[in-house]
């Protein structure tokens, strides 16, 4: 099991493997996945704050440089959890004002 720690959310244990986005959508954490993991809509972006998720993916390369996102970034929908880590949500339904996350992502 790997710790995921979220600022202002707290720490839980998720298996390792699980795709971060379905990591932090199990444990309450409204994190926006407007395309349903398809790495299309970019609004699952977290800063990762500590931890590694290996280097950017091709499909994480060509989202962020479509959208004009920066690169310290990574896509929870395209990344697992291996190991130990935090981060940091850039979007959510609560800040967003969204009335759901969007459509859940496959595993």
């Amino acid at each position: 099991m790997a710790k995921v720690t979220v600022p202002d959310y707290g720490t839980f244990e998720v298996s390792e493997g699980t795709k971060l986005t379905l990591a932090l959508e199990d444990n309450d954490v409204h994190i926006l996945h407007r395309c349903g993991g398809k790495a299309k809509c970019t609004t699952c972006r977290v800063e990762v704050l500590d931890g590694e998720f290996g280097e950017l993916t091709d499909i994480e390369k060509e989202a962020f440089k479509r959208k004009g996102v920066e690169e310290n970034l990574r896509l929870s929908c395209q990344v697992r959890v291996n190991g130990d880590c935090q981060v940091k949500p850039t979007m959510t339904v609560e800040s967003s004002g969204l009335d759901d996350p969007g459509p859940r992502p496959e595993k």
